[in-house]
């Protein structure tokens, strides 16, 4: 387990962002957005639209995996 977050890139409404996640985050999302048989850039931009502003992408994608794999 690395515990450092790693910067990568998404595009959200044509426009691109950055996003920090640890890599097992990373992974676990990935996963998620090929079950649901979305492009990731996709599932960042549901997940980007449901977000209350005040709560940064990152946290909120963070919250979507433990709350993806809660509900298994």
């Amino acid at each position: 387990m690395s515990g450092r977050p790693v910067k990568r890139s998404l595009t959200l409404k044509g426009h691109r962002t950055s996003v920090s996640l640890e890599d097992e985050f990373w992974q676990a999302f990935r996963a998620i957005a090929n079950e649901k048989k979305l492009p990731i850039n996709a599932l960042a931009a549901e997940i980007d639209v449901e977000r209350d502003p005040e709560i940064g992408l990152a946290s909120a994608i963070r919250v979507f995996i433990l709350n993806w794999y809660q509900s298994k």
